[in-house]
C-alpha cells in the first residue's frame, strides 16, 4: 500500500533508527535530538542558537527547548555575544567535555552496527541519498 509513499517510508525508519540511539545516549540521560545537539556544541562551540539549528535543521525554537535542557543538565552554558549583545553564544561545560568521548564512541558503535547490518556500501548510499533529497526539498 505505501511502498511508493516517501513519507511513510522515512518515518517508519526514522522510528526504528530512533529506538537504536535512543539506547544508544540513554545512560547519559539524553534523547538522541540532545546528545546529537550536544556533539554540535562540542565540536564547533561557541555557536549561536540559531547557527544550531541551522546545523541540524530544526527551527530555532526547537533548538532553544533542546538548549534550555542541556543546560539545566549542566552541559551548555550561556554567554552574551561580544559580536551582537541581542545574541548568546552556546558553550560546553566540564561536564559536557567529559562525556564527550563516550558520546562519539556510544553513537560510533550504532552506526557501526547499522553498517554490519546493511553492509558498508548500502549503508553509505542510504545516508548520501537521504542528506541529497534533504538538500533539494529545502
Amino acid at each position: 500500500m505505501f511502498e511508493q509513499c516517501l513519507y511513510f517510508n522515512t518515518t517508519s525508519l526514522a522510528r526504528q533508527v530512533e529506538r537504536e540511539w535512543t539506547q544508544a545516549f540513554k545512560p547519559f540521560g539524553l534523547t538522541p535530538s540532545q546528545a546529537f545537539m550536544l556533539r554540535v556544541v562540542l565540536d564547533k562551540a561557541p555557536l549561536l542558537a540559531r547557527e544550531i539549528a541551522e546545523e541540524l535543521n530544526i527551527s530555532r525554537p526547537t533548538a532553544t527547548r533542546g538548549l534550555d535542557h542541556l543546560e539545566r543538565m549542566g552541559y551548555i552554558r550561556r554567554v552574551i555575544s561580544n559580536k551582537d549583545a541581542r545574541e548568546q553564544e552556546i558553550h560546553p561545560t566540564a561536564s559536557s567535555l567529559d562525556i564527550k568521548s563516550d558520546l562519539n564512541i556510544a553513537s560510533s558503535e550504532v552506526t557501526k552496527r547499522m553498517k554490519k547490518l546493511l553492509g558498508a556500501n548500502e549503508f553509505e548510499s542510504v545516508v548520501t541519498q537521504m542528506r541529497s533529497i534533504t538538500s533539494a526539498l529545502k
